[in-house]
C-alpha cells in the first residue's frame, strides 16, 4: 500500500481542520494550522476557499477520514465494501472497523502519541495481542482481546511520554487500560456515539454510492 511520507501538517492545512496527526503538538501553538491558517502550496496565501460542490464535499470528507486513520484508498475501499455487507448502518460500520484497527487501539489506549507512532510500534513487533506479537497495523481487534506493550519497548520515550500524557484523562468507555502493566483491553465493540470523531460518514456512503 502506498503511504504518504510528506509533512503531515500540510494535510491538516488542506482540510482546514486539525486532524491531530502529530498528537499533543497539534493542540499547541506550534501547530502549523495555528501559524499558517491557509492552504499549503505556492499560492496558498492568495487562494480563497470557494464554496464546494456536493461531490467535492463528499470527497473531502472521505479524504479527511483516510488521513485521520492513515489508510490508503484501496484499503479504505475494502473496509467500506465489508461495512456495506454487514447488518447495520454502513457509515457507522465503517468507522467501527477503523476504530478496531490495532494501530488505532494502541493510540486510543494511550501507548502512542499518534496513530503514526502506534503503527511504528506495531510494525516493529512491540505490540502483543493476547500475548502474541502482531506486526499488522490493520489487524482487527475483537472485544475481550488484550493489547500489551512488549517489555523491550516499555521504557522507550515515545511510550512513556504518551502514557504520562494520557494518565488522568478520561478513557473511552469501550476500552480498559492498566498502565502499571502496560496492558489494555477492548471491552466491547463501540457504537457511533462512543467514537469521538467529528466527521459526517454518511457523505462517504453517498460518494461511494454514485
Amino acid at each position: 500500500m502506498a503511504r504518504y511520507t510528506g509533512p503531515v501538517c500540510r494535510l491538516c492545512r488542506s482540510e482546514n481542520e486539525k486532524l491531530l496527526l502529530k498528537g499533543k503538538r497539534s493542540l499547541t501553538e506550534k501547530c502549523a494550522l495555528e501559524r499558517k491558517a491557509y492552504p499549503p502550496g505556492q499560492h496558498g496565501t492568495g487562494r480563497r476557499r470557494r464554496r464546494s460542490s456536493e461531490y467535492a464535499t463528499q470527497l473531502r470528507e472521505k479524504q479527511k477520514v483516510k488521513r485521520i486513520y492513515g489508510v490508503g484508498e484501496k484499503q479504505f475501499r475494502t473496509l467500506f465494501t465489508k461495512a456495506a455487507r454487514v447488518k447495520g448502518i454502513t457509515g457507522e460500520n465503517l468507522l467501527i472497523s477503523l476504530e478496531a484497527r490495532l494501530d488505532n487501539i494502541v493510540y486510543r489506549l494511550g501507548f502512542a502519541p499518534s496513530r503514526k507512532a502506534a503503527r511504528q510500534l506495531v510494525r516493529h513487533r512491540h505490540v502483543r495481542v493476547d500475548g502474541a506479537a502482531v506486526d499488522i497495523p490493520s489487524f482487527q481487534v475483537s472485544p475481550g482481546q488484550e493489547i500489551s506493550i512488549a517489555p523491550a519497548a516499555q521504557d522507550t520515550p515515545v511510550v512513556r511520554e504518551a502514557m504520562e500524557d494520557k494518565k488522568g484523562k478520561d478513557q473511552l468507555s469501550w476500552l480498559g487500560v492498566d498502565y502499571d502493566n502496560y496492558t489494555g483491553r477492548m471491552l466491547e465493540q463501540p457504537s457511533r456515539a462512543d467514537i469521538p470523531l467529528a466527521v459526517q460518514e454518511q457523505l462517504i456512503v453517498e460518494l461511494y454510492s454514485k
